[in-house]
């Protein structure tokens, strides 16, 4: 499969090559109604009309979404050092989408088969507000990514949520990484976008309406 460039907001080239019944090549929209912000310092990738969705039925919590990401900075001083259970940056994302409402959500899923219920469990979303989900995968393990579309795929289905979002780092952002003496820190098995859309590409959202933002180089401010 050909290499996705990282400076391509939406391509079907990768659908086209990879002749992937599950996905409908009609589902990959522009997503061009974004703020010029977004557009210039979001790589975007879009399945299954996320886009119309979140911004007709769902435009508060569009807002909110597109208000926080266009005040993000990649900080310096936040690269520099690991993060323990939990990045600055990703401190910083959840307290600017809690204050608009957007919480950490569990679900209590259970499958009943002739009157008999099965725990069927889900893992926690970062966040979570009137149905859409959004899941920060900043410098995880590249499989936490199956675990997010595989619990998007499942909320779907159950009807708990209309919209799953990924907020990931784009590959370019490992040139600054070097420059800070921490490449090693955010390795080809982290999560990032390369890792990311053949996941999705294959399948692993199923029927999920998807929105992936990837964060690019131009967010990084050396000065704080």
């Amino acid at each position: 499969m050909r290499q996705h460039s990282p400076l391509v907001p939406i391509s079907l080239l990768d659908i086209v090559e990879n002749d992937l019944d599950c996905l409908d090549a009609t589902s990959v929209l522009s997503t061009q109604d974004f703020p010029g912000f977004i557009k210039e310092n979001y790589e975007l990738h879009e399945w299954r009309h996320a886009t119309a969705i979140l911004q007709h039925d769902f435009p508060i919590e569009y807002a909110d979404i597109t208000d926080v990401l266009s005040r993000l900075r990649l900080r310096k001083s936040w690269l520099e050092v690991g993060g323990g259970n939990k990045t600055e940056l990703s401190k910083w994302i959840g307290k600017e989408l809690g204050l608009r409402g957007w919480n950490p959500k569990n679900f209590d899923t259970k499958i009943s088969v002739d009157g008999k219920e099965t725990e069927s469990p889900t893992h926690e979303i970062d966040c979570f507000k009137n149905q859409i989900a959004l899941e920060f995968e900043w410098n995880n393990k590249d499989p936490f990514y199956d675990r997010d579309l595989n619990n998007f795929r499942l909320l779907f289905d159950l009807r708990a949520i209309s919209v799953g979002i990924i907020l990931t780092r784009c590959d370019e952002l490992q040139q600054i990484f070097n420059e800070l003496g921490r490449g090693s820190s955010y390795g080809n098995s982290t999560t990032h976008m390369s890792k990311l859309l053949p996941r999705i590409l294959g399948g692993g959202g199923a029927g999920c309406p998807l929105l992936v933002f990837g964060m690019k180089k131009s967010l990084y401010d050396p000065t704080h």
